[in-house]
């Protein structure tokens, strides 16, 4: 599995150190609020755990699993929703936790459906951060990281639903995903 790696673009250290800062900065932005985090599967559940150990307050965790690349390297821009959350946001303060944002357009999807259901509020956390493929604008207000135009995996993310369990984010070797 390492010998598909180009390189290693985030270490895991890096990783968990980041992580402990996002975590004070979300508790402080949410102190006293009724706090909901909404996973999308799958890439996120390496992240959503250790961020929400990483909040030192009482929260609440939900998922959704949503598609717009298949088995493909790029997204579709058709979003199918594969499981919906399991209770009513209506009221909650939410924060969407993703692993990466790239093209926007399946986030933006989702930001619209949730905004239907009147939250108090709806913002973003996401580990990664690839604007230079973003087609529509998100406003992601807790970022890991900013990451160049390669393709990652590690740390959740995958090549067909392979390399979500390695402990840091790594450049996919294009003869990998090329074949």
């Amino acid at each position: 599995m390492l010998n598909s790696i180009e390189k290693v673009l985030l270490s895991e250290n890096q990783i968990k150190e980041r992580i402990k800062e996002m975590g004070a900065s979300i508790a402080k932005d949410y102190e006293g609020k009724d706090l909901l985090l909404i996973g999308i599967l799958r890439g996120v559940a390496l992240f959503i755990g250790d961020i929400s150990r990483a909040i030192p307050m009482p929260l609440e965790i939900d998922f959704m699993a949503i598609s717009s690349y298949g088995a493909s390297t790029r997204s579709s821009g058709v979003v199918r929703i594969l499981k919906d959350l399991d209770s009513s946001i209506t009221g909650r303060h939410v924060l969407i936790v993703e692993d990466i944002v790239d093209t926007g357009l399946t986030l933006s999807y989702l930001i619209r459906m949730l905004q239907d259901r009147r939250p108090a509020s709806l913002e973003i956390c996401a580990l990664l951060d690839k604007p230079a493929r973003r087609l529509v604008d998100v406003d992601v207000k807790h970022k890991g990281f900013t990451i160049p135009d390669h393709f990652v995996v590690g740390y959740g993310l995958d090549y067909g639903q392979k390399f979500r369990n390695l402990p840091f984010v790594g450049i996919l070797k294009p003869e990998v995903y090329s074949k």
